[in-house]
Order: structure tokens, then C-alpha cells, then sequence
């Protein structure tokens, strides 16, 4: 009671220096309930029910324990945000021994340093000279638990809190002037002023702190990579017989074939084979090369069941592609004069956005379908390139035909591919030509001038189709007398062979008499005729190589792919470039009959020198054009 009556005579003390009516008891009342102050008159007397007082009033202390909560920066509950255009508004803050006054609200608000990392220390300065540990302990006690007031002589002081949140309320009370009692003395007041301030106490906890956290960061890290690391291969057990025996047996089962295994290749990786454990390791390998079947049988059953899965899902895709040729078949009909004009505006527009959009995913959808039959052709085609040798030197004995094939079917395909996008094109146009004739009324004009450029292009793509029709049916021709020649000049070497027997019969019965031939001179040394024969066809063979004919099939074969190759290199190529050249698609062909060949033609081929000094060299050009030309 006797604190109670210090703190109502202080309160009546303070009565002629604020100047405010003390008798108007309305006014007193509400700002003493907001300051958390029991508001009481000067006789003592309660002015106002306890029910509608702040709750936690203290009478031995004559303040809030804590202060009023929305005082803001002093209580222990976190103040509400406050928006940085409003400013803040301080109030008296009475206390048993002091009494503090907030600053002039129009000043600017007092000036921090930075805020040194884990701070707990607040520096305090302009404190009364009059002013005791007992009076700051009391006034900050309201910011949180003090652990230490280092005051100095020279009125400032440092208070060490327990928390960090505190030093926040502290500073709230930076700028206030205090006033020690009801003295008007100058060492009895002072303007308060609160900063950070740096302690080596505070540093030392706070790098404590972040080290503890850094561990416990460490350790949740060091978890986390445990759980997520895969479990360590079980351990290899050394080699003896008894195991080896036991890894015989699980080799031969298919659920154990790779732990088995992986045993295995440690045994064999640590040197455990020597000749005593050599026949053991035998047959080891030997039951691991057992599973070689096996496998093979697996995969081709996945690739079955892949075949399978393409082919469902290839006509499942289909199915789809012949349903929306259906829909556009529907809308196709819809469009159509008779059905047409029955629809509203609305109805045709929303009809032929539908018609659009069916259009473009078929098109997507058919050229999905188109690039899986693209993939199956190059599949095919690999395939064909995998083929046994005796297939692979069967083929290179009929290396030119092939080529020529090939070529051919090339072109025949590329001409399908080009008639089969002119007839989209085609299709397209006469698509459009049918959405302009269904334009309003008012572009009449329009449309006929679109319609007949329309069909204009479809005249000039009509005429270029024929005329690939024809290029493929000359194409056609071709080949086909290509293969009537192929098959005359094969009749020809089997006739040929036949006569070469038959000669070599007859000069193995002739008794050993043979044919010298010697600077071009013959020598008739056989009988029964057949080196007269043999002369009388050689004699022809020079007189068709002087007249500079084409002798047979192979020599206009040859001639053509020189020709090409010639043609190709227009500053001329060496012999043997032009015979390697040669030699994929025919070995059996040398260099001498091409050289041969070629002086036989002098129209068509000539030799000249290029290069200087030591890079001279012989370079064949193709020149048939020239004496055409000349001609």
C-alpha cells in the first residue's frame, strides 16, 4: 500500500507541471487505462470497474506486468505492423521513480548505427546525473530480462538483455526524456538516448549459435545423403572349393545367374585361377556361357512382343485415320448446296470451324502414319544391308545392273513422291475452290477471280502431271530393254564359255602343239583347223578396236560410267581414280582395258598434262560435248 500511495503522490506531484485539469477525471481515466495504469484520483479512490480495466494490474507496482500489449515495442507480444506512412504516436510512460516523455512527434526520429550480428547490448546515453542503477533497472525491466547494467560516471550506460527481441523495445524508448520524481532540476532529467551497441559477450554467443546450427545443418544434410545412398553390394566371400561348388549350382539357376556372376568375375578378378582351380573355373564359364540360348530366346520374344505392339498400335492408328475420313466425309456432306442453305449463320460458321479442325488432325494424324512407315522402309533397308557375304559377293558380280536398277528405282520413286504431292496439291486446291464458291454474296467478284486462277494452276499441274506419267513410262521402257540386254549379253558369255571349252578340248587332243605369239607375229604350229579359228576371231577383234566401235555390252557399260564420272569432274581425273572408282562395281575390270578403252575413243576422251615439276601427272577429261558441238 505504501508503493501504491508513492505512486499517487508522484502522480500528484506531476499535476502542476503538465498543466492539465486534474478534476476533469473523463480525460484522465481512458488515458490511464491505455498506459495500463490503474486509473485512480488523487484520494486513491478507482475511477473507473476493474472489469473494464486491463487485465494483469499489479497494485504493489502501480503498472501492467507486462505493459499495455499494444503499446508497441515495450510489451512481449510482437507489435501489429504498422504501415511506413503513419506515423508513430508515443505516450507518457509513468514508472514508481521517473516519469518519461516522448519527443516532439514533428523531429525526426533518432539516428541507430548498424545492428551488429547476435546483439544484445544496447548502448544508453543522456541519462539525469541523478540517475541509479535501481531507476534504469526499473525503466528497461519493461523491455525483458536485464542480465547486466555496466553503468558509468559520465551519464550513459550499457544493458546487457537476455534476448535479441528485446533490444527492439528498447530502442523504442530512444528519444523520450526522462524526469527522476517531480524535480525540476536539471540533474534530475534528460533526453534518453538508446543505439546498438557492440559486445564481444554478444559476438561470442552469437558465432556459438551459428556453429550449433552449421552442425545440426551438417547432420540433417549428412541423413539425408545416408538415406538416399544405395546399399553397398553385399560382400564377395573368398574362393574354396566347397563355395565354388555351391556357385556351380547357382549358376544353373536363372534367378541367381547374376549374383552368380558378379561373384564370379571378383574369383577370376583376384587371380584365384590357377592349375589346380583351372578345371573348376571351366566349368563355371562353361555354365555361364550356357545362358548365351537363353538370352537370345528372351530377346527375341521382346522383340516379337515389340513387333506386335507396333502392329497394334500402327492399326489401331489406322482405325483412328479411317474414322476422321469419316468425319470429314460428314462435314463434306453437310457443306454440300442442298444441306447447306438449311443451316443458320451461326450453325455454318460453327460447322466449318469443326470442318477445320477435323481437317488439320487428320493431316497431323496421317503424317504421323507416314514417318512410321518412313522408319519401317529404313528398318527394311538396314535389314537388306545386314546380309550374309556369299549374298554380299553374288550382288557385286552383278554390281552394275544393280546400280542401274537402283537408280532407276531411285528416280521412280522420287517421281511417285512428286505425282503423289501434286495430286495433294491438286486435291487442296479444288478444297479450296469449293470454300470460295460458299462465300457470302457480296464477294462474288472475289471468288471469280480466285476460281480462275484456281483452275489455271489445277490446268498447269494436270499437264505436269502427265507429263511425269510419261517420264515414268519412258523410265519403264528403259529399264525394261536394260534388262532385255542384260539377259542377251548373259547368253552370250555362256555361249562364249561354251566355245572356250570346246577349243580347249580340241587343242589338248592335238598331241601338246600349241600357239606362240611373238611381237605380233602368229605362228601356226596346230592342226584340224583351230588356230586358223583363232586367228580369223582375233584378226576381227583388232579390226573392230582400229575402227573405234563398241565391242561388246560390258565395253558400252564402262563407256557410260566413265562418261559420267568424266563429267562430273570437270578438270579431268587420273587413271587410277577412275579405275578404283571402277573397282567397287566391278573388280575383275583393270586399269589397261580402261586406258585402252579410252584411246580407242579419241572423240570423247582426251589426255592431257597437269601440274609442274614433280606434281606432273596424266589427267583424263570427258570431251563428247565439245565434238558435238564441232560437229
Amino acid at each position: 500500500m505504501a508503493s501504491a500511495a508513492d505512486g499517487v503522490g508522484c502522480l500528484s506531484a506531476e499535476q502542476s507541471h503538465l498543466s492539465l485539469p486534474v478534476a476533469d477525471q473523463g480525460t484522465w481515466a481512458p488515458a490511464m487505462n491505455n498506459l495500463g495504469i490503474m486509473p485512480v484520483s488523487i484520494n486513491g479512490q478507482q475511477l473507473v470497474s476493474e472489469s473494464l480495466c486491463i487485465q494483469g494490474f499489479e497494485p504493489g507496482l502501480g503498472i501492467l506486468t507486462p505493459i499495455n500489449p499494444m503499446m508497441a515495442g515495450i510489451s512481449l507480444v510482437p507489435p501489429p505492423p504498422i504501415p511506413p506512412d503513419v506515423p508513430v504516436i508515443k505516450e507518457i510512460i509513468h514508472c514508481k521513480s521517473c516519469t518519461l516523455f516522448p519527443q516532439n512527434p514533428n523531429l525526426p526520429p533518432p539516428s541507430t548505427r548498424e545492428r551488429p550480428p547476435g546483439c544484445k547490448t544496447v548502448f544508453v546515453g543522456g541519462l539525469p546525473e541523478n540517475a541509479t542503477e535501481e531507476i534504469i533497472r526499473e525503466v528497461f525491466e519493461q523491455c525483458g530480462e536485464i542480465n547486466a547494467i555496466r553503468k558509468s560516471k559520465k551519464n550513459f550506460c550499457h544493458i546487457r538483455f537476455s534476448e535479441e527481441f528485446m533490444i527492439d523495445k528498447a530502442l523504442y524508448l530512444s528519444g523520450y526524456r526522462m524526469r527522476i520524481g517531480s524535480s525540476t532540476d536539471k540533474k534530475d532529467s534528460g533526453r534518453i538516448h538508446v543505439d546498438f551497441a557492440q559486445a564481444r559477450d554478444d559476438f561470442y554467443e552469437w558465432e556459438c549459435k551459428q556453429r550449433l546450427l552449421a552442425r545440426e545443418e551438417r547432420h540433417r544434410r549428412k541423413i539425408h545423403e545416408d538415406r538416399l545412398r544405395p546399399p553397398s553390394p553385399p560382400p564377395i566371400v573368398h574362393y574354396s572349393e566347397h563355395e565354388a561348388g555351391q556357385l556351380a549350382e547357382r549358376l544353373k539357376e536363372d534367378n541367381k545367374f547374376s549374383d552368380a556372376t558378379a561373384v564370379l568375375f571378383t574369383w577370376i578378378d583376384r587371380g584365384e585361377v590357377n592349375r589346380r582351380t583351372a578345371n573348376h573355373f571351366y566349368s563355371m564359364i562353361q555354365s555361364a556361357n550356357s545362358h548365351v540360348r537363353r538370352l537370345m530366346s528372351e530377346k527375341a520374344q521382346h522383340e516379337e512382343e515389340m513387333e506386335r505392339a507396333k502392329e497394334a498400335f500402327k492399326n489401331a492408328l489406322l482405325a483412328i485415320l479411317t474414322q476422321f475420313e469419316q468425319i470429314t466425309a460428314v462435314f463434306t456432306a453437310a457443306t454440300r448446296q442442298k444441306a447447306w442453305d438449311h443451316f443458320s449463320k451461326a450453325q455454318r460458321k460453327n460447322i466449318d470451324i469443326w470442318r477445320k479442325q477435323c481437317e488439320e488432325l487428320r493431316n497431323a494424324h496421317s503424317e504421323e502414319i507416314m514417318g512410321i512407315r518412313r522408319e519401317e522402309e529404313m528398318e527394311m533397308s538396314d535389314d537388306d544391308s545386314e546380309e550374309n557375304p556369299c549374298k554380299k559377293m553374288r550382288l557385286e558380280e552383278n554390281g552394275v545392273y544393280d546400280q542401274t536398277q537402283a537408280s532407276l528405282k531411285e528416280e521412280n520413286d522420287s517421281l511417285r513422291w512428286q505425282l503423289e504431292a501434286y495430286r495433294n496439291e491438286v486435291e487442296l486446291l479444288r478444297m479450296d475452290h469449293c470454300r470460295v464458291g460458299r462465300l457470302e454474296d457480296d464477294h462474288i467478284l472475289l471468288t471469280q477471280t480466285h476460281t480462275h486462277s484456281s483452275e489455271t494452276q489445277i490446268q498447269l499441274l494436270q499437264q505436269s502431271m502427265r507429263n511425269m506419267q510419261q517420264q515414268i513410262l519412258v523410265l519403264q521402257e528403259k529399264l525394261t530393254s536394260k534388262e532385255a540386254e542384260l539377259e542377251q549379253a548373259r547368253e552370250e558369255h555362256c555361249y562364249l564359255e561354251g566355245d572356250v571349252h570346246t577349243l580347249r578340248d580340241r587343242l589338248i587332243g592335238s598331241n601338246g602343239d600349241a600357239v606362240e605369239v611373238t611381237n605380233g607375229d602368229l605362228h601356226d604350229k596346230g592342226i584340224n583347223g583351230c588356230v586358223p579359228l583363232l586367228y580369223h576371231s582375233r584378226q576381227k577383234k583388232n579390226k573392230l578396236n582400229m575402227r573405234g566401235g563398241v565391242a561388246s555390252e560390258k565395253e558400252a557399260l564402262l563407256l557410260g560410267i566413265i562418261s559420267t564420272f568424266l563429267h562430273v569432274h570437270p578438270f579431268g581425273a587420273n587413271l587410277e581414280y577412275l579405275w578404283s572408282y571402277i573397282q567397287r562395281m566391278d573388280s575383275k575390270v583393270s586399269a589397261g582395258e580402261l586406258e585402252r578403252l579410252m584411246v580407242r575413243l579419241p572423240n570423247m576422251f582426251k589426255q592431257e598434262l597437269s601440274g609442274v615439276g614433280a606434281n606432273l601427272e596424266k589427267r583424263w577429261k570427258f570431251c563428247g560435248f565439245e565434238s558435238l558441238s564441232s560437229a
